[in-house]
């Protein structure tokens, strides 16, 4: 075949295919990895006590739920400490708060009880999940309002998942103190569940431990007293100690509700302050 002059003079020219530029993803910085670790953590806890209830040792699936509620508790603390925050871990932190606290208490007590009635048993169970769902899911809408007055964030609306979680669990634990076979009935177990189910879709306010400020010097010692006794009283006597805990918790539950409403009424003053003798706004 011969060759075209043409083309030996001017040859075809057929362009490298351009290249692609990678997009290179940024490195996440160590600081806002380990709070997200530390979820992760509990979240390895709160399906680890599944797992203990299925074998039916139930101590070890009560304990488990505690160190993911302590883990829970510590998680965001250390990523505002490293200034690590993320919505991502966020987001994390509220689905291993729904499998820790929602299905995992609901599951312990399935096996332990409420499989004794069977369907009406079950349904308790997704009745608890179901309420925890929706109030983590409330939590992170309430997160993004800016509405919210910064006085409210002292209380949490409803009981917030860990504390829920404790509540449900109170009968096992007073059963493994040794306390009367009562609290071991699957009928009271049921109706238990419902109320603590209740409790967390409510919109009854709860303190917050974000509403703590700073503590005067002089109750300084007598706290650290009370957290050395509580915390070697739980160490100790674990399921007796936590009965105590919740039952303290319940008892505060009432005057969480009157606190806010004399904080609600002393802001409402604020914004809108009484008139003067010509009735003009002070």
């Amino acid at each position: 075949m011969e060759k075209n002059p043409i083309d030996e003079i001017f040859p075809p020219f057929e362009p490298e295919p351009t290249a692609v530029p990678q997009r290179r993803i940024p490195a996440v910085p160590l600081r806002v990895l380990i709070p997200n670790l530390v979820t992760l953590m509990a979240l390895a806890a709160g399906l680890t006590s599944v797992r203990l209830a299925i074998e039916g040792r139930y101590e070890h699936a009560a304990l488990a739920v505690v160190a993911a509620a302590l883990l829970d508790g510590i998680d965001g603390r250390i990523a505002r400490l490293l200034k690590g925050t993320s919505r991502f871990g966020a987001e994390l932190d509220s689905l291993a708060d729904f499998v820790s606290f929602g299905c995992a208490p609901a599951l312990i007590l399935y096996f332990w009880k409420l499989h004794e009635l069977k369907s009406i048993g079950w349904l308790a169970c997704l009745l608890l999940a179901f309420a925890m769902a929706l109030r983590l899911a409330r939590f992170n809408v309430m997160i993004d309002s800016p509405d919210r007055p910064g006085w409210t964030k002292a209380y949490a609306v409803g009981v917030p998942a860990p504390a829920g979680a404790m509540l449900v669990l109170l009968p096992l634990n007073m059963a493994l103190s040794g306390f009367p076979a009562f609290w071991g009935d699957s009928v009271p177990i049921t109706l238990w569940t419902v109320a603590c189910a209740a409790l967390c879709i409510s919109r009854l306010p709860t303190f917050s431990g974000k509403g703590i400020g700073p503590v005067p010097r002089e109750r300084v010692i007598p706290l650290l007293a009370l957290a050395l006794i509580v915390l070697a009283l739980v160490v100790m006597h674990p399921f007796e100690g936590l009965a105590v805990l919740t039952f303290v918790y319940i008892a505060g539950i009432p005057l969480a509700f009157r606190r806010y409403r004399a904080d609600e009424s002393a802001h409402r003053g604020e914004a809108h302050p009484a008139p003067d003798a010509d009735g003009n706004p002070a």
